[in-house]
């Protein structure tokens, strides 16, 4: 165990030396160290208080001066995360992954939360949706992107986001709209990925499709059953319509890893959807349909679809791209938080990212050893 601390602690100082020029002042170098350590150390709540407590200060004050008060840009320590996680877990084949959580709250006055419904809480809650963009490559994956989502409601009511230190300048935007907006940074700044994928928020909107279309970046998506393709021409099919219209023997007994009940079996479809596609260059690429069907329940389907070079398309790459694992949130901190503001959202949110991309790393440098 004493080990295991001393990795995590000497990887981290490493880390913390790579954002030591985002911190001007030696005092604020400290306690973001601190704060960092703290959220991978033995406090039980990675709140304001606890996190004071294990870092020894008398009360909360240094912590929110580093989240609200003190001079540093969260998204250059964005970039940093960013760098450090492709240096890590980089591979050709890995895959950016879009995530989308929600984060109970209590009140109203935390910025972007509201009334709806929480899968966490079975119901309609306070709560905050937060989404991520994580890297996966290398057997471990770490965030290395997020943004809040600000709701429309909140967006128009201009008192309540100059209460909660909203910029004035923000301008509402899609949960899609976030999600594209975290992988063209991650694109444009070279990040090494074989695949893209989602759930079926994400997977339905057009623009996000065409935005990695344009840069033929291959895609697993999720889509609902609802969602309108072009299958053997040019007239628009339902998802689950062109699955029940399947033969028996184009569906297959895949395996998806295992998961804490054993290996995840499932029977898996693969159909080419029709495209108009004119040019050599245009025809090297193909579009799919994958479905997963639960073995036990015929009816429980699950749909994606697929962009990709004909060459590279198995369905077996493609199992593996759709059905990976998501990390643990619960984890460093990412649902464990107080602050209300804006900025104190956004830096506690990547400096818990920045804890998580270090055991993310741990885990990868464990296995390649």
């Amino acid at each position: 165990m004493k080990e295991i601390a001393k990795a995590w602690e000497h990887e981290i100082d490493l880390l913390h030396e790579r954002l030591a020029g985002l911190f001007r002042r030696a005092e604020l170098r400290q306690r973001s160290l601190a704060y960092l350590k703290g959220l991978l150390g033995s406090v039980e709540r990675k709140n304001g208080w606890q996190l004071a407590e294990w870092t020894g200060e008398a009360s909360p004050d240094g912590v929110q001066h580093v989240l609200e008060r003190a001079q540093w840009a969260s998204d250059a320590a964005r970039n940093v995360l960013r760098d450090y996680v492709v240096e890590q877990l980089g591979e050709r084949d890995a895959a950016l992954i879009v995530d989308e959580t929600r984060f109970l709250k209590k009140g109203e006055y935390s910025a972007g939360v509201q009334r709806q419904y929480s899968g966490t809480a079975g119901r309609i809650k306070n709560s905050q949706i937060r989404v991520f963009l994580c890297y996966a490559g290398n057997g471990a994956s770490a965030f290395i992107d997020r943004e809040l989502y600000m709701p429309q409601g909140w967006i128009d009511y201009v008192s309540r986001c100059r209460a909660a230190g909203v910029p004035d300048t923000l301008e509402f935007a899609t949960k899609p709209q976030l999600a594209r907006r975290m992988l063209e940074r991650a694109l444009d700044a070279g990040v090494l990925c074989g695949w893209v994928t989602d759930d079926e928020v994400y997977g339905g909107d057009r623009p996000l499709l065409l935005s990695l279309e344009s840069r033929e970046q291959p895609f697993v998506l999720a889509i609902k059953k609802n969602e309108p393709l072009w299958w053997q021409g040019p007239t628009w099919i339902r998802a689950d319509k062109i699955a029940q219209a399947l033969p028996p023997q184009v569906w297959r007994r895949l395996s998806a890893g295992t998961g804490g009940k054993g290996e995840r079996l499932y029977d898996w479809a693969l159909t080419p959807l029709w495209r108009l596609q004119l040019s050599a260059e245009e025809r090297r690429f193909g579009h799919y349909l994958l479905v997963r069907r639960s073995r036990d329940e015929t009816h429980d389907h699950a749909y994606y679809v697929v962009y990709a070079p004909r060459s590279k398309v198995t369905r077996l790459t493609l199992v593996n791209v759709a059905d990976g694992r998501w990390e643990n949130q619960s984890e460093c901190g990412l649902d464990q938080y107080e602050v209300r503001h804006w900025q104190g959202w956004y830096r506690h949110i990547i400096l818990a990212l920045l804890a998580h991309a270090v055991l993310a790393a741990l885990r990868a440098q464990a296995k390649k050893s």
